[in-house]
């Protein structure tokens, strides 16, 4: 079956790096494009990045664009996350690719299969 295990979260200082992972089984992860997404407490899950099937296409809120990172490996999708802040505090899922007509997904209805989360605190 379909799953997505995250690691690489924990806590860090306002201006730190971390790398989340994400590893995928259950399916042929070359033909599908995959996202990260985050939850703060009290707030709704937001779009983090994106990357294609071949890695040669992302796409990033705007929130992260200049700091964060995606990229994907052979059955791995990366999340390097560098000059962290506070408000990038939150629990951060990867999530599979549903529609094979499209390139990459900003939203959260353009993906079917989620992991559990791995949190990440970012300290003031």
């Amino acid at each position: 079956q379909v799953q997505l295990v995250e690691s690489g979260g924990g806590l860090v200082q306002a201006g730190g790096s971390l790398r989340l992972s994400c590893e995928a089984s259950g399916f042929p992860f070359s033909n599908y494009y995959m996202g990260w997404f985050r939850q703060a407490p009290g707030k709704e899950r937001e779009f983090v990045a994106t990357i294609s099937r071949s890695g040669g296409s992302t796409s990033y809120a705007d929130s992260v664009k200049g700091r964060f990172t995606i990229s994907r490996g052979k059955n791995t999708v990366y999340l390097q996350m560098n000059s962290l802040k506070p408000e990038d505090s939150a629990v951060y899922n990867c999530a599979r690719g549903r529609f094979f007509t499209r390139a990459i997904g900003r939203t959260l209805q353009e993906y079917d299969y989620w992991g559990q989360g791995t949190q990440v605190t970012v300290s003031s």
